[in-house]
Parts: structure tokens; C-alpha cells; sequence
């Protein structure tokens, strides 16, 4: 059985500020058409200074290292709760900042 549900049109037609359950019961009853889809779209778009930056192209690479290193590294970033890999490309990009600054490249 198909219910009929209320076609949605317009961002607007959607009431700010519900509870869970009035959320659910909501999109329950009501249905989002593509003009609907289209406007949020643009909506979204426009509010991007809210979101982070986005990422920059990454490339993967294979360092090899001794396992000492590798241990106190891990060490260190278990107390300053990140992942080890996180805190190593941290570091890289702190010194490299550190190398550029005394080269007077920035």
C-alpha cells in the first residue's frame, strides 16, 4: 500500500527547531521533490565558509624507519591521543615550516 504523502517544494516548508519524534513523524508524511533537492543543494553550497577547509590532493608514500623510532613515536602519540602517523606528518609539516622559515622561503 502507497501512502500519499505531502510534496516538499521548498526548503522553507520545513519547520526549525523539532523534537526527534516530531522530526520522524514529519518525514513520514512528507515526501522531498526535486525542486526541493535542487534548493537545498544550493542552500548548502552557500553556506561552505561553515564547513573546514577542504582537503588537499594527498599522496601515500613508505617511510622506513627503525623500530625504536617507530615505538617512541607511538609513545608519543598515544599521550597526546592521536595516531601515530597523524603525529609523524605533524611533525613534518612543523619542521619543514621551521626549514622555510630560516631559508627565509616564507
Amino acid at each position: 500500500m502507497t501512502e500519499d504523502k505531502k510534496l516538499l517544494t521548498d526548503v522553507s516548508q520545513v519547520p526549525k527547531n523539532m523534537t526527534d519524534s516530531q522530526e520522524a513523524e514529519f518525514w513520514a508524511t512528507h515526501k522531498m521533490t526535486e525542486e526541493f533537492l535542487q534548493q537545498a543543494t544550493v542552500d548548502e553550497d552557500e553556506n561552505d565558509d561553515d564547513l573546514p577547509p577542504k582537503r588537499t590532493e594527498a599522496k601515500t608514500i613508505t617511510i622506513r624507519m627503525d623500530l625504536d623510532t617507530i615505538e617512541r613515536l607511538q609513545k608519543m602519540a598515544e599521550i597526546k591521543h592521536k595516531g601515530y602517523q597523524t603525529l609523524l606528518k605533524q611533525f613534518v609539516i612543523e619542521r619543514l615550516y621551521e626549514e622555510e622559515k630560516r631559508g627565509g622561503v616564507v
